[in-house]
């Protein structure tokens, strides 16, 4: 689903970014409710940033990436940890791309994500390259989402990726 975000653009630039899990949720822009095989996902749009929600019987995740005032949790390159059951794996990348290279990115990530049923993407107004994107699916028992934050007057693209998934017994 593509949708232009009637808001200005607020997260100016990539750096201002923070990472936070088990935040509430927040006044979003675009919503998409997902059923994935028994877990309930809702991807959100708040403006150049993002809030997953994810529902499962084993327990609950909530995944913001966004600008945070008072945040002290910059975007980390990556994160491991444990929720109940689950098995939380989070990584973020930087990507700074020439004018020509980013518009071409831009066209390509659009068009990959407002055909996808399980896609969400938000453009702003007055400018066809500031966006953000999500995508989302289930493959082997986990949810997989990845997230695509575009920033044009940097070149920079904020790109994330997450895997939340049972906690896997040590083998013997």
């Amino acid at each position: 689903m593509l949708t232009t975000l009637k808001t200005s653009y607020t997260d100016t630039r990539a750096a201002d970014l923070a990472w936070a899990l088990g935040r509430e949720a927040l006044p979003a822009l675009a919503v998409l409710d997902l059923e994935l095989s028994g877990a309930t996902l809702q991807l959100r749009l708040l403006g150049a940033s993002h809030q997953v929600l994810l529902e499962e019987e084993r327990g609950r995740c909530s995944e913001t990436v966004a600008c945070m005032p008072g945040s002290s949790t910059p975007l980390p390159l990556g994160v491991a940890k444990r929720i109940g059951a689950w098995e939380y794996e989070f990584a973020a990348r930087v990507e700074t791309l020439s004018k020509g290279s980013f518009a071409g990115r831009a066209q390509e990530l659009l068009a990959l994500v407002a055909d996808h049923p399980n896609g969400l993407a938000g453009t702003f107004p007055g400018s066809p390259h500031a966006f953000t994107a999500m995508l989302a699916q289930r493959q082997d028992g986990q949810v997989r989402w990845r997230t695509w934050h575009a920033y044009p007057q940097e070149g920079q693209l904020v790109v994330t990726r997450t895997r939340v998934g049972v906690r896997m017994p040590a083998s013997l």
